[in-house]
């Protein structure tokens, strides 16, 4: 004797495999809400992980806060520092300098290259405090006594560079020189040796930045012994903005403070957006599932409607009839779910190996660093999405049920003979209509009257009732 309610007990033995059409559906609306529910966790799980690798790479290579002075450049850095540090929720401090130039190779054989990156001038003493360059040079070493640069990866390809080569340097001043005294002989550009080659993991700071020492920045851009920016990192980079706001009251109207978040806001932006649009677009996956779940019960009624018939004769009451269809649709989804979260995860722990085949196969790069700015695919599974996904799919199976299950719930026995012995949806409405008049019968002569009246434009139902009298 099972110990399943009978309800739950009759829904899992309808739903066994056999070689019926309903099994068949069945099957297709699990394979269904699998497929949704795994291509929400995979997609969604992706996108969680672009925002916080982006955010990491952002964080990793600028710092949390930039604080320039409006108009001119910062020439007590030192003393500015000092009053940013005694803010509690300031972890370091660092002075730089930011602006663009252009460059030139100087190769002892072949044509030079340019290129146009922004230069940014630290303090390596101060530097190691602030971001993870120290820790990115894969070639070379973070050397940066005397005319040497370090130079993104990226830009090192696009330019042919390597560790040692000389690199010429044009900064807005020798530019200007060069407008004022174009017939003169001037000399233009400053001569520089790549000392290393870094790779951040950010395609754009790897093809367009180039790192210099303060001293040389100073000397580029005729900036004495001031500054341009004094850059600097929080405890919580969350707190960026109230932070900002206490340093805006205590260093006043001459000072602009950035946040690392407007570095990059409209990318950061972007994606918040995108894994938006994509959970609704996708979760349309599961809707269509779930219509398989509602045709599957529906044709389910339809073939059980004796069996229907029977339970209800038998006692059964609107509510087990109910639950007993509406425990397929669970039964179905709990499936779904159950797999299709599986399969997710299974697909997120081997996600750069199918890329790297698919890359191989198709022969063209399926995931470009260029575009995403990241060479390995990131994933990130938030709990909260995950129960999100998985409760929301299960809803959905449950309410797709709920339609065909109301209706075998308010299936009469009779009713369900009717419709056994082949009764039309016409001879269905004169059975509730023959009820309905006998019920009123002696007590309401003008309701009975006009049954009656509607009875007699009806067809003659003729042998059809001996049958369902019978029965």
């Amino acid at each position: 004797m099972s110990r399943l309610p009978f309800e739950l007990f009759l829904a899992l033995r309808y739903l066994r495999p056999k070689r019926t059409f309903v099994s068949v559906i069945t099957l297709i609306s699990v394979i269904g809400v699998m497929l949704g529910v795994a291509v929400l966790i995979i997609v969604i799980s992706v996108m969680s992980g672009f925002d916080k690798q982006l955010r990491d790479k952002i964080l990793g290579f600028n710092a949390h806060l930039r604080i320039m002075k409006v108009e001119a450049s910062i020439a007590d850095y030192p003393a500015l520092m000092r009053s940013i540090s005694s803010n509690r929720n300031v972890r370091a401090v660092a002075p730089a300098i930011l602006s663009q130039v252009m460059i030139q190779t100087e190769p002892e054989f072949g044509r030079q290259r340019t290129a146009a990156p922004l230069v940014r001038g630290i303090d390596p003493k101060y530097e190691t405090n602030i971001s993870m360059l120290h820790t990115s040079i894969f070639a070379g070493s973070f050397d940066l006594d005397g005319r040497t640069l370090l130079m993104g990866s990226e830009l090192a390809r696009q330019i042919g560079a390597h560790v040692g080569d000389h690199i010429a340097i044009y900064s807005p001043t020798n530019l200007e020189k060069m407008a004022k005294e174009h017939a003169k002989e001037v000399k233009l550009a400053e001569d520089y040796t790549v000392s290393g080659i870094f790779d951040v993991g950010f395609y754009e700071y790897n093809a367009n930045v180039i790192i210099t020492s303060l001293e040389n920045a100073q000397d580029l851009f005729v900036m004495d012994d001031t500054v341009g920016a004094v850059l600097v990192m929080l405890n919580d980079a969350f707190k960026a903005e109230t932070v900002s706001n206490e340093l805006q009251r205590v260093l006043g109207p001459s000072y602009e403070i950035r946040l690392w978040s407007d570095e990059s806001s409209g990318l950061l932006d972007a994606l918040v957006v995108e894994k938006n649009v994509m959970f609704y677009l996708l979760f349309f996956i599961m809707i269509v599932a779930a219509f398989g779940i509602m045709n599957s019960l529906i044709t389910f009624v339809v073939q059980k409607t004796r069996e229907i018939g029977m339970l209800k004769a038998l006692g059964g009451t609107q509510g087990q009839i109910l639950w007993l269809f509406l425990s397929q649709s669970l039964t179905v989804g709990i499936a779904g779910v159950v797999t299709g979260f599986g399969l997710g995860m299974l697909a997120l722990a081997y996600r750069n190996q199918f890329l790297h085949t698919l890359n191989r196969l198709t022969g063209f790069e399926l995931f470009p660093a260029k575009i995403y700015y990241f060479s390995e695919l990131p994933a990130i599974i938030i709990p909260r999405d995950i129960i999100l996904i998985c409760g929301s799919a299960l809803i959905i199976c449950v309410l797709a049920g709920l339609a065909p299950a109301w209706r075998a719930a308010r299936l009469e026995p009779v009713e369900a003979r009717i419709v056994e012995i082949g009764g039309s949806h016409a001879q269905r409405e004169v059975f509730h209509d023959t009820l309905l008049a006998a019920a009123l019968r002696g007590s309401e002569p003008r309701a009975v009257a006009l049954l009656e009246r509607r009875l007699a434009k009806r067809p003659n139902p003729g042998h059809f009732w001996e049958q369902a009298r019978a029965s």
